[in-house]
This record gives C-alpha cells, sequence and structure tokens, in this order.
C-alpha cells in the first residue's frame, strides 16, 4: 500500500483541535492532533471535554484558520450549530469547522450540519478511503488561507480588549510585517508612557512552567477581582516540518475568564526560545491596556536570557533534577532572573537541590551577608491544589512586581510560611510495590516448581515400594506406614533390605517437602469423591449450602459441573492444585465459588437513555421475568462530568444522550423505583467516575428512603406522611416532583412515596437512623469510581487526581465503618483502556497494578486489607484476541498469590471479583449484524472463564443507542450460552487445554514484567506523571488502527469479504434520543430544587467545603448534601476545595 504524502501548506496554517467528550475521543484527536501538526500545521490542543464557549475563545483569540473537533452521540448536533453560531455572533464566521465521531453522526445529520456551515464531518467510510493522512491533507488544505494580510480598524479596538482585533493584530506582525508596520507605529506611540508591568517565565522544557503559569493566574484573580491578565506563551517549531504543538492551554484551568487573553506563538525558528514577534506581541496586549502581561518561552535546553529583553521582573523555573551543584554554573538565568522555582518539588533530592540553588543565586548576585531564608528561591509544587509554595512564590512575585515597576499591583494575598509538601498518596517508602508483588509472585511459583519435583520424586519411591512390596503401601500424616510394607515380607532378606532403604530415601525426601503440601496428597482422592458424589456441601458466612454436582442431558448422561484431573503422579497433582486447583479454592484460578449460584445467571440489564423514566421502563422490560436484577447504569455526559442540566445548547443537546440524566436526588429514586434495592437479588452498578461519590450518596439515601417507605406502610403511616410533605411543600413554594407518565409493568411504584423530600422528614430521628444503618449493610451494588484508569485513558476526571483518589479513600472508610459489606467501592476498570487501544496484556497489567495502587493507598491510611479487600472489584472489556480467553483467570491468580503471600489477606479480599463487557471496540460500523458473531465467541470466552458478571453489548452500538429489540438480542447471546449450551453446564471446561495453560503462563508473565517496567517509572502515579500509559495505549491503538487500514489484520465485513455494494457504514433504522420534553423537565424540576432548598444548600456546601480543608471523611458528609443539593452544586463546591483536573496532552 502506498504511504501517503503530507500536504505542504502554501501559508502558516493555525489549528485548534479538541474533544467535546472523552473516551477513545481523547485518544482518537490526540492521534489527529499529531499527524496535523506533521503537515506542518501550528496545533493549539485543548483535550477532552471542552464547551463550545471555551473553544470559539480560544479560536479567536488564537487567529486560527479552523477547529477540528470530535464530537459524538450526546448532542453533537447541537455542539456543532452552536459553535457555528457562536463564530458568527462574535464576528469570526471566517474561522472553519471539521469534524468526526464515528458512525454514531448520521449520513442525514451530516448532509445537515454541512448544509448549516460546518465545512466538512469526516464519516468512517471517508477514513477507508482516504485513510488518516488523506483526511487530514483534506482538513489542512481547506484551512489553508492567509491571516493578518489585510487589517482595518483593529488598533481602534484594541483598548476595548477585543480579542478579535488583539488576535489579528499579532498574526499581522507574525505573517505580514510590511502591511502591518503602519499599525504598529500607532501602537508603539500608544505605549510610549506605558508602565504596565512584564513578568517574563522561562526554563528547562519539563519543569511544569504551563501549570505554575495556570496557578499563578488562579491566584492573581482571585487577589485581584476587577484587573485583567495578558499571556504570551512561546513555543518551539519543529524545524523539519514548519509545525508546531503549542501545548499551554491544556493544561491551564484559570484563563477560560473573560479577564485573561491567551496567545501561543510558534518560535518559527530553530534553536531559539522565543519567537521574534514577541516585542509586537507585547506591544499590542501593552496597548490592549491589561494590567500584567506574561511572557512564558519553552523550555529549550538550560532557557536563552533573551527572555530578559522583554520582561521587567523573570522568573526561572527549574526542577531539583539538574544533576550536580556544579550544574547550576551554567546556568545563565540564574545570574539575571529575580526569582526562582524549583517545581516538583515532591522529586527525590529536592531539599538538597533548594539549597545548592540558594548558594548559588547567592554567589551569582554576590549576596554574601545575605541570609539564605531570605533568598528568592521557592521550593513549589504546581500540580497540588492550593500548593503553600505556589502561594509564596505568588505574593514574592507581586511584590517584586510592584517593588520593580511601581504598578498599582499590591497584594493583599495571605500566606502561611509553610514549606511545600508533597501530599503522596503512596508512601515515597513504597514506590517498588509492584516489583515486590511481582518478585513475591515469582518466588511462589519457583517454590511450587521445587516443590512439584519433590513430590514427583516421592512418587517414584512410593511406586516402587509397591512394586517391590508386592501391595500399596497405606499413607498418613507422617509418611508412609512402615507395618503396612515390610510386614507383608515373610522371607526375601534382600527385599526387605531394599524396602528400608526406600523406605529411609522416601523419609529423606519427604523432609523437603511442605506439610501442607503432603496434606494436599494425602486427601486427592478425597476431594476427587467430592466431585464424584451427586451432592456436594460447603459453607458460606456459617451457612451450609447443599449443590448437586451434575446436570442430566437429553440423553441421560451425567454432566459434571466440576471435572478433575485423572492425574495419578503426586507431582502432577500437587502442581495442579497450587497453580490451577477446583473453583473456590487458592489461587482461584478457575473461578472464586465453588459452583455457581442457581438460578442467578452473570448477565447485567443494561441501560441509560432519556430521563430517570425511560431508563427505569427498560430496566423493568429488560429483568422482566429474570430472578435477578443486576441493573448497568450508563450517565449521559452533563452527569459524567458533574454538571446540571443547562438550556446552554452545548449542554442541552447532551441531556439524556447516549445515557440518563441524573442530577438530583430525586432522579435517583425514579431510576430505580419498583426494584428493592437491598434485596439480595437486586444488584446495581453505575458507570460513573469523576462524580462517583455524588451519585454513590443519591443512590444511598435513595435506598434508604425506599425502606422508609416500607417502614411506612408496614405501620399504617401514609397518611400523615402525606400531610407532613404538603406542608413541607406548601412552606417551599414549589411543585413536588413527580415520576412522568404511567409505571411501566413490573414497577409497583417503590421509591416514589418520598419524592421530593427524606426519610429523616417525616419520621423519628431513632427510626431513621436504624433504618439507615441497616439498608447500608444490605445494599448491593457496584460504583465505577476509578480514577486512575480515567486519567490514564477514558478522562472522565474533574477532580485533581490527589482530590479525587483522597474521595474514593473516603468512600472506602465510611463503608468500612458503616459495614456496608456488599457493595463495591470502586470497580477498578481495563474495559476503558482497552476501549482507548490498548491491547489485552496492556489492559490487564494497566488494570492490576492501578488495584495494588489502591490497596496501597488505602493500607497508607490505616485501613485494614481484610476490611477493604473485599469492597474492590474489577471491569474488563473482552475482544476476541488470543489472550482474553484467560484473562479472568491470570488476574484471579496474580491477585490472590499477592493478596495472600505479599499482603497477608484473607481468603474473602483474595477473590478477585470482575465484570466483563464484551468489547466495543470490535464493534464495527459496517455490517453491524456480524457484531452479534464477534459478542457471541467473547461472551463464550468469559463464561468459560467464570466471570462473575457479564454485559453483551448491543449489535447496533457502533452507530446509535441500541434499541430494545437489540438489547434483547444481546442478552439471548450469554443466555443461550448459559441455558442451552451443553457444555456451559460444566462451569470449568477449558481448565486442562494445553493451550489455556500455555497461554495463562505466557500472559502472566507479561503482567509482571509490565509492573517491572511501571516501577522503574516510579509506580502507577510516577508512570502517569510522564504519561507513560497513555503513550503505550495510544501507540497500541494506532498499530491496530493501521493493520485494519492496510488489510493485514482482517476484520471480516470491514477491510475484507465485503458486499457488493462495498459494505457501507450502516444507517441505524430506529435512532434514539432524548425529547424535548425530557429535557425540559430536567430542566424546570432542578429549577424548582435550588428554589426549594436554597437556605439547606449553602449551609450544606459550606460544611462540605470546610470538612474537605479539615481533612473530615467527606463522604460522610456527601450523604447529608445529596439529599438537598443538585450534583453541579456539589461539583462546583468541591472545585474550590479540590481542584480541577489538569488535563495532559
Amino acid at each position: 500500500m502506498e504511504v501517503q504524502k503530507p500536504y505542504i501548506p502554501i501559508n502558516k496554517v493555525r489549528i485548534v483541535t479538541a474533544a467535546s467528550l472523552f473516551d477513545g475521543h481523547d485518544a482518537a484527536i490526540n492521534i489527529m492532533r499529531r499527524i496535523i501538526q506533521s503537515t506542518g500545521v501550528e496545533v493549539i490542543h485543548l483535550g477532552h471535554d471542552r464547551s463550545v464557549e471555551e473553544v470559539v475563545n480560544t479560536a479567536i483569540q488564537e487567529d486560527v484558520n479552523a477547529i477540528a473537533l470530535t464530537s459524538y452521540q450526546g448532542g453533537h448536533n447541537e455542539y456543532f450549530k452552536y459553535m457555528y453560531d457562536l463564530l458568527k455572533e462574535k464576528g469570526a464566521g471566517h474561522i472553519k469547522i471539521f469534524g468526526g465521531g464515528g458512525g454514531v453522526i448520521l449520513p442525514t445529520e451530516i448532509a445537515e450540519l454541512e448544509a448549516y456551515g460546518i465545512t466538512r464531518i469526516y464519516a468512517p467510510d471517508d477514513g477507508r478511503n482516504l485513510g488518516l493522512q488523506g483526511m487530514i491533507n483534506d482538513l489542512v488544505q481547506k484551512s489553508d488561507f492567509p491571516l493578518g494580510d489585510k487589517l482595518t480598524d483593529e488598533v481602534a479596538h484594541l483598548e476595548d480588549k477585543n480579542p478579535r482585533s488583539i488576535g489579528r493584530m499579532i498574526s499581522a506582525a507574525e505573517n505580514f510585517p510590511e502591511i502591518a508596520a503602519a499599525a504598529f507605529d500607532k501602537i508603539h506611540q500608544m505605549n510610549a508612557d506605558s508602565k504596565i508591568p512584564v513578568l517574563g517565565i522561562t526554563g528547562t522544557g519539563g519543569s511544569g512552567k504551563s501549570s505554575l503559569v495556570d496557578e499563578l493566574v488562579r491566584r492573581f484573580l482571585i487577589d485581584f477581582p476587577e484587573k485583567t491578565i495578558g499571556i504570551i506563551s512561546v513555543d518551539p517549531s519543529k524545524r523539519k516540518t514548519g509545525g508546531a504543538l503549542l501545548g499551554d492551554r491544556i493544561r491551564m484551568n484559570a484563563i477560560n475568564n473573560s479577564r485573561v487573553y491567551m496567545r501561543s506563538l510558534a518560535t518559527r525558528q530553530s534553536n531559539l526560545a522565543l519567537s521574534k514577534y514577541v516585542a509586537e506581541a507585547i506591544q499590542v496586549l501593552k496597548a490592549a491596556k491589561y494590567d500584567l502581561i506574561i511572557l512564558e518561552t519553552s523550555g529549550i535546553g538550560q532557557s536563552d536570557t533573551e527572555i530578559m529583553d522583554h520582561s521587567d521582573v523573570s522568573l526561572y523555573v527549574m526542577t531539583p533534577e539538574f544533576g550536580a551543584a556544579t550544574q547550576l554554573e551554567k546556568i545563565d538565568m540564574l545570574d539575571f532572573a529575580d526569582l526562582v522555582a524549583i517545581n516538583k518539588f515532591d522529586k527525590r533530592g529536592a531539599l538538597d537541590a533548594l539549597r545548592d540553588v540558594k548558594k548559588q543565586f547567592q554567589r551569582n548576585h554576590l549576596l554574601w551577608d545575605a541570609n539564605l531564608d531570605d533568598l528568592p528561591v521557592f521550593g513549589t509544587i504546581a500540580s497540588q491544589f492550593n500548593d503553600p509554595g505556589m502561594n509564596t512564590l505568588y505574593k514574592a512575585i507581586m511584590d517584586k512586581v510592584h517593588e520593580k515597576t511601581n504598578s498599582d499591583l499590591k497584594s493583599t494575598f495571605e500566606i502561611t510560611r509553610e514549606m511545600s509538601e508533597k501530599i503522596f498518596v503512596i508512601p515515597p517508602s513504597r514506590t517498588r510495590y509492584l516489583s515486590e508483588i511481582a518478585e513475591s509472585n515469582r518466588l511462589y511459583d519457583s517454590t511450587a516448581r521445587s516443590q512439584q519435583e519433590v513430590a514427583q520424586k516421592l512418587f517414584g519411591i512410593f511406586k516402587t515400594i509397591e512394586s517391590v512390596g508386592g501391595k500399596v503401601p497405606t499413607l498418613s500424616k507422617a509418611g508412609i506406614e512402615e507395618t503396612s510394607v515390610v510386614s507383608a515380607l515373610d522371607t526375601n532378606d534382600d527385599s526387605k533390605f531394599f524396602l528400608n532403604l526406600l523406605l529411609t530415601q522416601f523419609e529423606k525426601v519427604k523432609m523437603d517437602l511442605d506439610p501442607y503440601n503432603w496434606e494436599v496428597i494425602l486427601t486427592w482422592k478425597e476431594k476427587v469423591t467430592k466431585y464424584k458424589d451427586p451432592v456436594y456441601s460447603f459453607k458460606v458466612r456459617d451457612k451450609e449450602i447443599k449443590i448437586a454436582t451434575h446436570t442430566e442431558s437429553l440423553s441421560h448422561v451425567q454432566i459434571p459441573k466440576v471435572a478433575l484431573p485423572k492425574y495419578e503422579a503426586w507431582g502432577d497433582i500437587l502442581k495442579w492444585v497450587l497453580q490451577e486447583n477446583v473453583p473456590g479454592e487458592f489461587p482461584f484460578t478457575a473461578g472464586l465459588y465453588p459452583f455457581k449460584r442457581e438460578g442467578e445467571d452473570p448477565s447485567r440489564m443494561f441501560a441509560g437513555e432519556g430521563g430517570p423514566e425511560r431508563t427505569n421502563k427498560r430496566f423493568h422490560y429488560v429483568s422482566a421475568g429474570l430472578p435477578a436484577k443486576r441493573l448497568s447504569t450508563a450517565f449521559d455526559s452533563v452527569t459524567l462530568y458533574g454538571n446540571d442540566p443547562d438550556l446552554r445548547p452545548d449542554i442541552y443537546g447532551k441531556i439524556g444522550n447516549a445515557g440518563v440524566s441524573i442530577a438530583c436526588l430525586d432522579d435517583a429514586k425514579k431510576l430505580y423505583s419498583g426494584f428493592d434495592l437491598v434485596h439480595a437479588m437486586t444488584s446495581v452498578s453505575m458507570t460513573i467516575n469523576g462524580p462517583a461519590p455524588m451519585l454513590l450518596g443519591f443512590f444511598m439515601n435513595a435506598a434508604i428512603d425506599q425502606q422508609c417507605e416500607f417502614y411506612i406502610k408496614e405501620n399504617g403511616l401514609e397518611k400523615e406522611v402525606e400531610k407532613k410533605i404538603a406542608d413541607i411543600y406548601k412552606k417551599k413554594g414549589v411543585t413536588r416532583p413527580a415520576y412522568q407518565g404511567a409505571l411501566p409493568a413490573g414497577n409497583d411504584g417503590l421509591g416514589l412515596m418520598l419524592l421530593g423530600v427524606t426519610g429523616d422528614l417525616v419520621l423519628p430521628t431513632d427510626v431513621y437512623n436504624e433504618i439507615k444503618v441497616r439498608t447500608l449493610s444490605q445494599v448491593r451494588g457496584t460504583v465505577q469510581a476509578d480514577i486512575l484508569k480515567e486519567d490514564q485513558a477514558q478522562n472522565t476526571c474533574i477532580f485533581s487526581t490527589e482530590f479525587a483518589l483522597r474521595l474514593m479513600g473516603d468512600v472506602q472508610q465510611y463503608f468500612i465503618t458503616n459495614n456496608v459489606r456488599n457493595f463495591y467501592s470502586v470497580s477498578i476498570s481495563g474495559y476503558h483502556i482497552a476501549e482507548a487501544g490498548a491491547n489485552p496484556l496492556t489492559q490487564l497489567a494497566f488494570t492490576l497494578s492501578n488495584g495494588f495502587t489502591y490497596v496501597e493507598y488505602y493500607l497508607s491510611r490505616g485501613m485494614s486489607i481484610n476490611d477493604f479487600g473485599p469492597n474492590l472489584s474489577f471491569f474488563f472489556s473482552n475482544g476476541i484476541d488470543p489472550e482474553y480467553s484467560v484473562i479472568g483467570r491470570v488476574a484471579r491468580k496474580i491477585w490472590a498469590k499477592a493478596l495472600k503471600i505479599k499482603y497477608g489477606a484473607n481468603s474473602r479480599a483474595q477473590m478477585l471479583k470482575y465484570h466483563i463487557q464484551t468489547s466495543g471496540r470490535s464493534l464495527h460500523a459496517q455490517e453491524i449484524d456480524f457484531n452479534d458473531i464477534r459478542t457471541t465467541l467473547q461472551a463464550l470466552y468469559a463464561i468459560y472463564d467464570n466471570c462473575n458478571s457479564l454485559h453483551t453489548n448491543a449489535y447496533d452500538e457502533a452507530i446509535t443507542t441500541p434499541t430494545e429489540e437489540s438489547v434483547r438480542r444481546a442478552m439471548a447471546i450469554q443466555l443461550i450460552i448459559n441455558k442451552e449450551l451443553g457444555l456451559a453446564k460444566n462451569e470449568n471446561p477449558i481448565q486442562g487445554a494445553f493451550i489455556i495453560e500455555e497461554l495463562t503462563d505466557l500472559v502472566e508473565e507479561a503482567v509482571l514484567q509490565e509492573f517491572d517496567r511501571i516501577t522503574e517509572r516510579g509506580g502507577v502515579l510516577g508512570a502517569m506523571e510522564t504519561m507513560y500509559q497513555r503513550s503505550k495505549i495510544q501507540e497500541e491503538s494506532l498499530y491496530y488502527e493501521t493493520l485494519k487500514h492496510n488489510g493485514e489484520f482482517p476484520i471480516i465485513g470491514v477491510n475484507t469479504f465485503l458486499s457488493s455494494k462495498g459494505s457501507p457504514t450502516v444507517v441505524p433504522a430506529e435512532v434514539i434520543r432524548a425529547t424535548e420534553e425530557e429535557k425540559q423537565y430536567q430542566i424546570d424540576m432542578l429549577q424548582n430544587l435550588h428554589q426549594g432548598n436554597a437556605d439547606k444548600v449553602a449551609e450544606q456546601l459550606e460544611t462540605i467545603q470546610n470538612a474537605a480543608i479539615n481533612n473530615e471523611n467527606l463522604f460522610d458528609h456527601l450523604m447529608e448534601a445529596t439529599k438537598v443539593c443538585s450534583l453541579g452544586q456539589i461539583t462546583a463546591a468541591l472545585f474550590e476545595v479540590g481542584g480541577q483536573y489538569r488535563r495532559n496532552m
């Protein structure tokens, strides 16, 4: 296949790239922006979850040619149209808009959007025809037009701080200096007496300048509520292509503010830290009368001192990792900088670095008498929210600006004399935890091998004794009973002598065998018999359970539920027991429980669309007639990012699309109404991450209020309670929320009696508290909450990583304190890692390493492994690759060995419980009927590997929200396997297969090797800092897409075995979208909630903010806050005390 050549642009093209949502789209837009860059474009990358306003403001400030976006099902029509309208409204209609989003943007919608004014939406078939580079060539060619070649009245609008005029003047200076010359003469005259201070920030590459600048801007905006700030940020151009990654904006959260203007410049020349147009850009910002200008240079080598020519106050940013102290003598900026920040102060040797830099600063500035503590060198951790070192640095910078320029920027920012101190998630002494696990597991394996050899030798001696003695020797705990062998020999002295030698040798060899392993050999026949007997009995939490060991086929053959190997030799038996064993016994390779539960298949009922009522109807539909109600909930992207429903088009379009809209407790009550949430056969799984603690608060309160409802009915209190509620709403003066429409079949209305109120408002306190205690100990389910994989792959992070982890720890601590035993506080997910493109080995290694990170974090918080171990669960994707056939068994095996041997956990904590979802990445938008075949094979893998629960994707999910028909088909796949497939009546069908054993060993070792690689990078969190996981996932994603595109990896109906029509992308017959009524009701209901609870909300939000600052358990307070506050209110309050997530490239 011929390699496509990149288009070479005639003009300097600038493009903003972003993703309106998350998931694979974050990875996809990253791959696209790399190709756009290498096609010679200057790219301003914004990353995921960007509002239309953010993207439009960026495009205008940066004066770009085009915006390239990925946006998918979840309001893409509104998103693109709103962007077009907003650009036009702001006088920037010349900026072109390009988009893509897979098969979910329908051909009719593409036609409608392009007719509306969107330049082009690329569909999957465009990718198949043009290839990645071909699509990018088309995009760049259409965006290749000059900017700044024509000026009108821009200079007149500078003082109004019109971003379009400011941006265009800077473009003119960069692209057409001769045309701009006259305008700049005017600007220079305007600035003749300008006293506006310029803060120059320079430093080494990777020192965290962007995060540091963002933290300075955040503090400036708080410190000076009326003042404005202009930022110029310079990044290097690539000499080879002329492209550039202008990557500072992605790291900044504070700049999306009307008082901030930011412009990114490419150097457009090699080996220099500044663009030659910087001086003119500063002049433009001075003419616009910004109160402070920040100039940030690109980090090249030790960085040039050229910044001194442009700034009044200079700050040099470095890290503690500069090598030997003599290296400091080579850094020119230490001669000139007014202030020095040693950022990433949590790195090893930071205190020594601080001392060395201070001494060098003292020498360079000849400050021999100065006290080292007073020198302007500061340790900072910009990535940590509200870092005391950053506070001190900010105040010192502002004081220096005031002192040197006599500006009116006199800071009143209060600081404490604390040093930057890292709030460690994993204590530094524990960063080798993954390699320790790998070493511990490998030691177990090598011991098992040597014990196998000992057992095999013993068996050889035993068989020889049997042969010489002529009868089977009797075995006991001590070994071979001598009398059972020697007494049989009345005559032959030679044989007697030989037998005594053999018995002595047997005793000698047996000394090398672990007594536990001898016990395994002694009881093997007994174990085999237990599975051959018609009934097997075992205990679960003091309850005896009896289960039939066989099922009868139509041919009246007894099919064993568990088949054991027919090994005779002790070494083979021992190896099998130590590395495989029966289901329910360590190391749990074959499964967690001796037998599957009767009447509870692992199938999950998946739903999420529209308002809570519509999803509630879907849940009742898909669970009708099934004894176990296992409800998996997908939330819309408004909820996923912790927002409230709103009329703003880019929010409005997403309400109830590709998931259910849940904004408050009443929504949760309606969503799960008619399902008894404490029933032993009900379990609820919630796919939510950033806002997981809030959604969990809604869920727990909904469950408690259901039980209050049972109490009210049992005690005949209905009328009394109704009166109380009526009085409450009379006082509130708003409409009480209600379930919209008729209740579906199967919904008895449970959970709706207390809509709009909570049990504590209508029942005595002691009664309510008793119900609450009982409910929390019984409720069953899972909340996803896994923030590590979010940062590595999917990206529905909303809070800073440290704060998100703290919230997770608070939830787990609350679960332990309140005896929440049957609910998983986290579902450690590999699904999203696989969806973003990781191969099965990477998915498994990253997921387990994330799991062990939670173990280490919770241990460091003083929790007991046996208390929190059972609250952890896992979630994997099941693709079609060979490794997926063993993903569950390898996970169980690695986890059990590590938890038992390394962490000393009990058997309940050793059990790795996991949910499987068939791969979304193998759902193709072409020949969608074939997707069910792939899903069936993947379900077969999962069921044969004894997964704890399974969700089979609907075949049409590649192109739309699944329909009722497609969801039934998806569930039928696993029901047919479980109910009809004869071999599935056996519960360990893959045990004993040579290929399965081989794959198990290969995958297990590959995972342990990955653990070592992560350790080399400082553990999971250290590797995340350098984006090791994200890079690896994206490389693997691109590898798969390349092989798919060039046909080396055959995919039936996609790149081979195409239909006579060429297997085009399928257009869905039925498209599921939230209705206008549903969206409007969510907004109206929310306004009533805000209005009715206005008095309580402020108090609750202040309580949770204080709890965060004072290090109290936040979830304890969230249980109360979620009774009256909406999701968006809580999110906004927590941002102020926990910090927003900082996006990565």
